[in-house]
């Protein structure tokens, strides 16, 4: 710890010292010092964070948790109970639901809330139905994911466009279906020209031109196709496709976060949660990889089966002698103790002397 500061304190001493720039242009000068004035207060910083405790979660985030790991037992009672809940606690509930493959149409209509601005439902069961009556409750929504969503078709986007005036980021593809609907979502991008009248598309207003998502500007499709790509890039370049990190931004606009593919847009609203709150159980791992063996392996459940069947089968005539000797068993203790058995037996006796000596 003393090594690093010293190391620090002399690189301090030697980049004041340094001459960046000659004396007789002064402005430069002084903003070049500003410049290694704030690189070194950032290298002082980054230098003790490796040594500064990590903050312990709050109380909030450790119900959360909680919550999380026992949602599929209050998601019938979701719609009332939500209704209380502040804004933060509905979108993590939100995204809990969603790594635990708990997000459905009831789930995310039940927590949706006016006032998002950012709703992830990738790799969730939600269908165009769900995402259409969320796009009726929350008109401020800018970033939208609904990659790897294979109920949802282009006809509930196209929908769900008319509802999203202030949609800026659209994510989508994932998967065979998804990427299916993402390819007939273009021509819903693609600007439509309704008055034909105008001199020049320049003299046209947003409003003159298609039908729906008028403020979107950032289209993220990993596995978009060429042709793709290059119909959005001729016909539509008002919207970047797949845009790259940079930090002078892209057409004179700066790229959000939630255009980067690498991002996960609800992460913010769960780092402060156990993970364990979402972990999926061991069992059900193992039930979802018997679903990938070949069609001529017999999964570990039916090998268990076909076993306890054979050692049934070996063992069903002893258990039957068993049985049989168990009832002659009985049969002697019943005789031997009860009165009416001894009479009976006497009386068998009787009968059958009386007709042998007919």
């Amino acid at each position: 710890m003393e090594r690093n500061e010293a190391a620090t304190k002399n690189k301090t001493t030697s980049l004041k010292k340094l001459d960046l720039y000659p004396v007789q242009n002064l402005t430069e000068r002084n903003e070049a010092t500003k410049n290694v004035t704030a690189f070194l207060k950032n290298l002082q910083f980054n230098s003790r964070l490796p040594h500064e405790k990590s903050k312990p979660p709050s109380l909030v985030s450790l119900c959360l948790g909680i919550v999380g790991k026992h949602l599929e037992d209050i998601i019938g009672d979701l719609d009332e109970i939500a209704i209380n809940f502040p804004v933060d606690i509905k979108i993590a509930i939100a995204s809990i639901a969603r790594r635990r493959k708990l997000l459905a149409d009831d789930v995310i209509m039940s927590l949706a809330d006016s006032s998002w601005e950012i709703l992830d439902i990738s790799g969730s069961d939600v269908s165009d139905f769900g995402l259409v009556k969320v796009a009726q409750m929350c008109k401020s929504l800018k970033a939208v994911d609904i990659s790897c969503c294979d109920r949802i078709t282009a006809a509930g986007v196209s929908e769900f466009l008319l509802h999203c005036h202030s949609l800026e980021t659209l994510r989508c593809g994932g998967s065979p279906r998804s990427n299916h609907a993402a390819r007939r979502c273009l021509g819903i991008l693609k600007p439509k020209l309704n008055d034909v009248e105008g001199d020049s598309w320049e003299e046209l207003v947003n409003t003159d031109i298609g039908h729906g998502a008028q403020s979107l500007r950032w289209f993220v499709w990993p596995n978009i196709d060429k042709d793709s790509i290059e119909m959005m890039s001729t016909e539509c370049p008002r919207i970047i496709v797949n845009p790259k990190p940079s930090p002078f931004g892209f057409r004179g606009f700066e790229v959000p976060r939630e255009a980067f593919p690498d991002i996960t847009l609800d992460d913010p609203f769960v780092n402060d949660i156990d993970p364990s709150a979402w972990a999926v159980p061991r069992f059900a791992s193992m039930g979802i990889s018997t679903s990938l063996l070949s069609p001529n392996e017999l999964s570990m459940a039916e090998k268990f089966r076909l076993a306890f069947v054979e050692r049934d089968t070996r063992l069903a005539p002893k258990r039957a002698k068993n049985a049989r000797q168990h009832q002659r068993r009985a049969e002697r203790e019943w005789m031997e103790t009860s009165t009416s058995a001894k009479a009976i037996a006497l009386a068998s006796k009787a009968t059958k002397s009386l007709s042998s000596r007919k």
